[in-house]
């Protein structure tokens, strides 16, 4: 027998009716209070916890990842997110994902093809957002064992890392380009990734790049996808404005 926690005493009253019982709503109140049958209400929903503890500057690859999001828009005025994942120490760009929706699950989803690739996070660092809350989120981080550390709200600075990532990619990249599609979208931020993490010098890493630093071969490889693109290669793909 189904237990219906959640039901009143209305709602017991109809189901009471449909046993051919019509007690007065009166009488029914006062059993159901007497009985301590009232309906709580629900807080806000569970969302993952994490850890706020001051953190620690990273050593070494793989010890600290940074997630955010940011927003752009196509040229029909169509709005699109950007995940993006940060390495701490090396400054690499692990991930641009863009898509018209990014839930909690298809983060985890990304997550998980991170590490396929290069190895397991110690920890990863984020903000607040539904997203990055979410019971995926708290189940995926459970089952890799990765801590998940959540910044203190209104605090985008504890985040620093991937802060100023988002930046350097809204002026050098989304502030310079008009996209067409997500497909189009997809195919200069991976292009932009690869120069970010291959070819452009870094100021706080005496001037290499985040792929010297992570012990990568900078020349001779071409950027992993980060998404399927369209099989057209968007001659003068940059449409740069």
């Amino acid at each position: 027998m189904v237990t219906l926690r959640r039901f009143g005493y209305r709602r017991l009253g109809y189901l009471l009716a449909r046993e051919g019982m019509t007690p007065n709503h009166k009488k029914l109140l006062r059993i159901y209070r007497e009985e301590n049958l009232r309906v709580r209400r629900r807080g806000g929903r569970k969302r993952a916890l994490g850890t706020r503890a001051p953190m620690m500057l990273p050593d070494g690859p793989n010890q600290r990842w940074s997630l955010d999001f940011v927003s752009d828009t196509f040229a029909c005025s169509r709005r699109f997110r950007i995940l993006c994942v940060v390495d701490d120490y090396t400054r690499e760009c692990l991930a641009l994902v863009a898509d018209t929706s990014l839930s909690g699950t298809r983060v985890a989803r990304e997550l998980t093809r991170l590490i396929g690739l290069r190895g397991k996070p110690h920890t990863v660092v984020s903000d607040n957002g539904t997203e990055l809350t979410s019971s995926a989120i708290l189940r995926w981080s459970q089952e890799r064992r990765v801590e998940w550390h959540y910044i203190a709200p209104g605090k985008p600075m504890q985040n620093g890392f991937v802060e100023s990532f988002n930046g350097r990619l809204r002026d050098e990249c989304l502030n310079e380009t008009l996209f067409t599609s997500l497909a189009h979208a997809r195919f200069v931020l991976d292009a932009w990734r690869n120069d970010y993490n291959h070819v452009r010098p870094h100021s706080r890493l005496g001037g290499r790049t985040s792929a010297e630093i992570a012990g990568q071969c900078v020349w001779g490889h071409a950027p992993r996808h980060i998404a399927n693109t369209s099989t057209n290669h968007h001659e003068g793909a940059g449409l740069y404005l």
